[in-house]
């Protein structure tokens, strides 16, 4: 916008209208521009550049290049970590880490911390060893053995009375009776059946009665004896003559790990261990005493 002189408002007629004046005046505002006011400031001179200092350069094999990677999204690939933390685990594992971790931190009374005290590992190798001579039929061979004393009896043909074959005995109220009867020889139970409440009473009772019992890893390995997915527990009734011998130095050993260590059995609890940052947090305040103890001594 062109400049405006504030000289010919004295030279204004007397006819000049009163909305003559205020748009002169308005254009007078309006055409001032700050920006043609000169800066009465001196400008100082820049400083001499000083003499920088020059990186020395690291002496490198040309050939290889740096390629920095961008692991932003769409960028280079991910390297390899343990993603087990951010898996969504199915809830059956879930619960069963849950229950670990509880038996751990809580107090855990003796007739139930008694089932973590499994056989060791010779003795029940020796155990499913004999026990496996002794597996019940299968439901094929019971089928075989059906029809071939239907075909007897059409027949009527004279049976040979023969005895009852030794076969490993399974389900909880069958070996409950068996040892109410003390008809059963050894009695073997699982350690992790769940509710525990199945067979919790089931030790007493086996010492009650005299009977020899054990506590073995694990259920699955007892049902693969019987032809199932899972036993509780299972019940041998008697051996063949040629397997009395290793039978009777078994029964030895278990008789002093489990029915003769009744006393000591009743007064071990288990748990009441801490976690790992609980631990942390405990033996950082004790080496704190430590150090206080130690400096006011000497």
């Amino acid at each position: 916008m062109g400049t405006f002189n504030i000289s010919k408002l004295g030279t204004t007629t007397s006819t000049t209208t009163a909305a003559t004046r205020c748009r002169t005046l308005l254009l007078c505002f309006f055409a001032f521009n700050p920006d043609q006011v000169k800066d009465t400031k001196k400008k100082v001179a820049a400083a001499p550049l000083g003499s920088k200092k020059v990186a020395e350069k690291k002496a490198g094999n040309p050939l290889i290049q740096k390629r920095t990677r961008n692991f932003g999204i769409g960028g280079d690939v991910q390297p390899k970590r343990d993603m087990g933390r951010f898996v969504r685990w199915p809830r059956y594992v879930r619960l069963q880490r849950q229950r670990a971790v509880l038996y751990e931190r809580l107090k855990v009374p003796p007739s139930i911390n008694q089932f973590t005290k499994c056989l060791d590992k010779n003795n029940a190798t020796e155990l499913f060893r004999l026990l496996s001579k002794y597996r019940p039929e299968t439901s094929a061979q019971k089928t075989e053995r059906l029809k071939a004393e239907a075909v007897a009896k059409v027949d009527a043909k004279k049976r040979d009375p023969t005895k009852k074959p030794l076969l490993v005995k399974y389900g909880l109220n069958h070996i409950t009776g068996l040892v109410e009867k003390k008809a059963a020889q050894l009695v073997v139970i699982a350690h992790d059946v769940d509710p525990v409440e199945l067979v919790l009473w089931l030790p007493a009772l086996c010492r009650k009665m005299d009977i020899p019992y054990c506590i073995v890893k694990s259920k699955a390995r007892l049902g693969a004896l019987v032809h199932l997915k899972t036993a509780t527990a299972v019940a041998i009734t008697g051996v063949k003559n040629e397997d009395k011998p290793q039978f009777a130095k078994l029964l030895e050993s278990i008789r002093a790990n489990y029915n003769e260590k009744h006393a000591e059995i009743r007064r071990s609890w288990g748990g009441g261990v801490l976690g790992q940052k609980s631990r942390n947090r405990t033996a950082k305040l004790e080496k704190i005493k430590a150090k206080e103890a130690a400096a006011k001594l000497g």
